[in-house]
C-alpha cells in the first residue's frame, strides 16, 4: 500500500484529484493533501510519503523547488508533476529532478490514472532473496557487457596521478571538461552466501555491472559525469561543472552532492535490494587536483567503519581541523557537539520561520544535510524536524493558554501559512484541536 501526497493552490483540484484516486482501486493507503509547497514539505518529513503529485505554479514554492527539497529530505519519493504550462524547460528541469511524467492541465480521468498505476507498479518492493535468487535475478535484469576499456583506462589514470599521466592525451579520452571537479565512490555492502563465504569473483564482477547501471540510470542526462569501474569492485563517479554552471549561486553545490549521493544509496538499495556505502569529495577547480579528490571520497568510505548505520559520507563533513591528520575520538566529540549546537540554537531562534529547511540549518554549521541529520538525531534522540515541531507545538500551546490571539495568527507566528493544517498538526502532536485546549 502506499501513501500518496497531492499539491495543488487550487483546492477543487486537489478535491477532485483526490476523490479520483479514492475510488481508483488502486494500491493507495493514504491520501494526503496539501496547497503549497511548505505545507507539503510538512507532510514528506513527518509522513511516509511514496509519490508526490505537485502542480508547478504555485506561491512562494514552486512545483520544481518542492520536488528538489523532497528529494534532499526523502531521495526515495517519486513524483509526477501537473502543470497548465505545455513548457518545454519546466518539463526538463521536471525531468532532471526524476519526475515520472509530466501530465498538462486540463487532466484526462483516465491518462492521470494510468500514468499514477504505471508509477506504482514500479514502486513495488523489492522482497528478500538468497543469495542465490538474487545473482539470478541480477543475470536477468543486466547483461554483462564490456565497458570501454580505453576511457575507463583513461579515466582511472587520472584518478591515480593526474599530474604524472599525460594529460593532452587521456582528458580527450575520459570526455572531462570541468573546470571544476568533485569524485564520488560507490561500494556495495555485499552480504555473505548461502554458505557465509565470500561473493564468487564472477557474482562481484556483475554485481559491480549492476552497480554501475543503476548509477549511470540516475545520472545519465542530469548531470555531467563520468561513471566506470575501480578497484575492489567499486564504482568511481567524476562529476563536473563548467563556470556558469558553478557560478550559480541558486544551488547550493553540498546540498547538490549531498542529493545526489543519498539518491545513489536510494536507487541501489530500491533496485538491487542491497545497501552501499557512498563516499563525497569536496569540489576543486583544475584537473590536477583529481588525485587528491579520490583520495577524499576514498577516505569518506572509510568513515562507515566508525559510523555503520549511516550509508552516506562527505569529507567536508569530517574535515574540519586541517591542522591534524588524525582527530581524537574526544576531540571529535566536542566537535560533534558544537555541530548540533549551533543547529539548536539556529533552529530556536528561526523555527517559527516559514519555509525554514535542513538545508538552510545545515549551512549553519557547515556540514551536509545528510551528516547534520545523522548527528542530531545521534545527539537528541530527535529528527531534526521533529525536533522544530516540538518547539513550534510549544510555543503554540503557550499562545493558545496565555493570550487572546487568534487561530490564524497563532498558526503565522509558529511557521504554518495554513491555519488548517496547524490545526491538524497540533491535533495530531496534542490529541486535542487549538479550540479544544483553549476551552
Amino acid at each position: 500500500m502506499y501513501n500518496i501526497l497531492l499539491v495543488d493552490d487550487e483546492p477543487l483540484i486537489c478535491q477532485g484529484l483526490s476523490q479520483l484516486l479514492a475510488s481508483s482501486g488502486l494500491n493507495i493507503d493514504q491520501l494526503f493533501i496539501a496547497h503549497s509547497g511548505y505545507e507539503a514539505m510538512d507532510y514528506i518529513r513527518m509522513e511516509e510519503v511514496d509519490l508526490l503529485i505537485t502542480d508547478i505554479q504555485m506561491g512562494e514554492m514552486s512545483g520544481i523547488e518542492l520536488m528538489h527539497q523532497a528529494k534532499m529530505a526523502k531521495p526515495s519519493v517519486q513524483s509526477i508533476v501537473v502543470s497548465a504550462y505545455e513548457t518545454f524547460q519546466y518539463a526538463q528541469l521536471a525531468m532532471r529532478l526524476g519526475a515520472k511524467d509530466y501530465l498538462i492541465k486540463p487532466l484526462n480521468s483516465s491518462y492521470f490514472l494510468d500514468t499514477v498505476r504505471n508509477v506504482l507498479l514500479k514502486m513495488d518492493k523489492a522482497a528478500a532473496v538468497t543469495h542465490d535468487e538474487f545473482i539470478a535475478e541480477l543475470s536477468d535484469r543486466f547483461r554483462m557487457e564490456e565497458p570501454d576499456r580505453a576511457k575507463t583506462e583513461a579515466l582511472s589514470r587520472l584518478l591515480a596521478d593526474p599530474e604524472g599521466a599525460p594529460a593532452e592525451r587521456l582528458v580527450p579520452m575520459a570526455s572531462l571538461q570541468g573546470p571544476y571537479f568533485a569524485v564520488l565512490k560507490i561500494k556495495p555492502v555485499v552480504p555473505p552466501s548461502q554458505e557465509g563465504t565470500r561473493f564468487p569473483e564472477k557474482d562481484l564482477a556483475l554485481l559491480q555491472y549492476a552497480v554501475l547501471n543503476v548509477a549511470c540510470e540516475l545520472l545519465d542526462g542530469q548531470w555531467n559525469h563520468a561513471a566506470f569501474y575501480s578497484p575492489d569492485h567499486e564504482i568511481s563517479i567524476i562529476l563536473q561543472w563548467d563556470d556558469e554552471a558553478y557560478g550559480d549561486k541558486s544551488i547550493n553545490k553540498i546540498n547538490q552532492l549531498d542529493m545526489i549521493g543519498r539518491s545513489l544509496h536510494a536507487n541501489v538499495r530500491k533496485y538491487l535490494s542491497l545497501p552501499c556505502v557512498v563516499g563525497i569529495s569536496q569540489i576543486m577547480k583544475g584537473i590536477e587536483f583529481l588525485g587528491a579528490l579520490n583520495e577524499q571520497a576514498r577516505k569518506a568510505i572509510r568513515f562507515h567503519r566508525e559510523h555503520q548505520d549511516h550509508y552516506v559520507f562527505y569529507y567536508g563533513d569530517f574535515s574540519w581541523n586541517p591542522a591534524s591528520h588524525e582527530a581524537t575520538e574526544e576531540e571529535m566529540v566536542v566537535h560533534h557537539n558544537q555541530i548540533v549546537d549551533t543547529a539548536k540554537q539556529y533552529i530556536h531562534r528561526h523555527f517559527g520561520q516559514k519555509g525554514l529547511t535542513l538545508q538552510e540549518v545545515a549551512q549553519q554549521s557547515h556540514v551536509s544535510p545528510n551528516y547534520l541529520s545523522y548527528l542530531f538525531k545521534k545527539k537528541t534522540g530527535y529528527n531534526l524536524w521533529d525536533y522544530v515541531v516540538k518547539l513550534r507545538m510549544e510555543e503554540s500551546r503557550r499562545l493558545i493558554i496565555s493570550t487572546d490571539m487568534r487561530r490564524y495568527e497563532i498558526a503565522d507566528k509558529v511557521g504554518y501559512e495554513s491555519p488548517e493544517h496547524f490545526s491538524k498538526i497540533f491535533k495530531k502532536y496534542y490529541g486535542v484541536s487549538p479550540s479544544e485546549l483553549k476551552k
